[in-house]
């Protein structure tokens, strides 16, 4: 079967369906030109099976669509951050660090990453 992600006038992911071709241009599930094919092996312009990507990612509700790109990108998860143009995902403009056991989340007003303090969330 095929994934499809319908798209609205603004390029902006409404539905995903696992659907076929000829079933989408019946137009039963709305205009055919709406729908847009994605793969759900595809993140970041790599197919995960090894197979050819399709449109950098899996598409996802509130995902827009690059007409140019012909890639589904994720909504921005905070205003700092930089659209990578290879894999169409976000990163932040400083690297997470990398420290064995730690956990760490983006804090947008400092523009950086803190740890997240673990001992709380396992009691």
């Amino acid at each position: 079967m095929s994934h499809f992600a319908q798209i609205d006038i603004n390029n902006i992911v409404t539905k995903v369906l696992v659907i076929e071709q000829d079933v989408i241009d019946t137009g039963m599930f709305g205009d055919p030109e709406s729908w847009i094919q994605t793969s759900y092996s595809t993140v970041g312009g790599v197919h995960t099976l090894g197979g050819t990507p399709l449109r950098k990612n899996y598409a996802g509700i509130g995902y827009s669509y690059n007409v140019l790109r012909d890639a589904f990108i994720p909504p921005k998860p905070f205003p700092s951050w930089i659209l990578n143009e290879t894999t169409c995902l976000w990163e932040a403009p400083v690297p997470i660090p990398v420290e064995e056991g730690k956990i760490f989340g983006w804090n947008e007003e400092t523009r950086s990453w803190v740890e997240i303090n673990t001992s709380i969330i396992q009691n």
